[in-house]
C-alpha cells in the first residue's frame, strides 16, 4: 500500500474540562450518522480547566449542521490525514524531512493498527502543508538504510 496524502479540515471547539464533554459535542454528529476518521480531545496542559475537540470529517450536508449544532467550526489550521503501511523509523523519517525543508509541525497525531499506520499533521501555513505533501511522500517511499 504506498502512502495516500490528503488535505483535511478539521472542525474544533474548545470546551470546559469537564466529564461528558466530549459525548455532548459527538451527540449531534452521531445522530446524523458520520463516519469520523479523526477524532481528538485533549486539556490544555497548565489550564486544567480547558480543552479542545477536533474531528475529521465534516463534509455531508447532515454532518456540517450536526457540527455546527455541536458549536464546532472548520480549524483554519491548514491539515494533512497521512496513511500507509508502518515501518520502522518511518516517524523519524517523515519528521526529519520537514525538519530540513524548515517546516514546523503544529501538532501530530499518529496511531499503528496492525500494519498501517494513519496520522494527522497541522502546519503553519497552506505553503508548508502542500510542501510537506511532497517531502512526506518522499520520506514514506525511502527504503530504511
Amino acid at each position: 500500500m504506498a502512502v495516500t496524502i490528503k488535505k483535511i479540515v478539521l472542525w474544533r471547539r474548545e470546551v470546559e474540562n469537564r466529564p461528558g464533554a466530549l459525548a455532548s459535542a459527538l451527540a449531534s454528529l452521531a445522530r446524523a450518522g458520520a463516519d469520523l476518521q479523526v477524532v481528538m480531545a485533549y486539556r490544555y496542559p497548565g489550564e486544567e480547566s480547558n480543552a479542545a475537540i477536533e474531528l475529521y470529517p465534516v463534509t455531508a450536508k447532515k454532518s456540517v449542521a450536526a457540527a455546527q449544532e455541536a458549536g464546532l467550526i472548520a480549524s483554519s489550521t491548514p491539515a494533512l490525514l497521512v496513511e500507509g503501511v508502518n515501518r520502522p523509523g518511518l516517524g523519524h523519517a517523515i519528521s526529519q524531512a520537514l525538519a530540513d525543508a524548515g517546516i514546523n509541525i503544529d501538532f501530530l497525531v499518529g496511531q499503528v493498527v496492525g500494519r498501517k499506520y494513519s496520522a494527522a499533521l497541522g502546519f503553519d501555513s497552506e505553503a508548508d502543508a502542500t510542501e510537506a505533501v511532497t517531502l512526506i511522500r518522499k520520506a514514506a517511499a525511502a527504503k530504511k538504510r
